[in-house]
């Protein structure tokens, strides 16, 4: 996974953010990927916006992996997977997760 930012707003942040997701594997569930993919995409996007990405503060970021993600009911919708997924990718890029680099 990889983190970076560009174009500045005029308080000097990056105003965009690019995040790319080699693979997102989902065993043991039956969403549809195309769904999840989309809730997961909307619900990031949005985290980013409202948040930003604090361990992309200081230039680009590539992250292997980010572990420690909560277990997640099999059951869930696509749109509640994607957004469960999102908060805890979202958390891992904010230093509250366990991020390997």
């Amino acid at each position: 996974m990889g983190v970076s930012s560009f174009g500045g707003p005029s308080n000097g942040g990056p105003s965009q953010f690019r995040v790319e997701i080699g693979e997102l594997v989902l065993d043991g569930f039956r969403a549809d990927p195309e769904r999840v993919s989309a809730a997961f995409e909307h619900e990031l996007t949005r985290l980013v916006r409202l948040h930003g990405v604090p361990l992309a503060a200081h230039g680009p970021l590539a992250v292997d992996a980010l572990s420690g993600l909560p277990p997640l009911p099999a059951g869930l919708s696509a749109r509640r997977l994607g957004q469960e997924l999102a908060r805890a990718v979202h958390e891992g890029l904010s230093g509250h997760g366990e991020v390997s680099r």
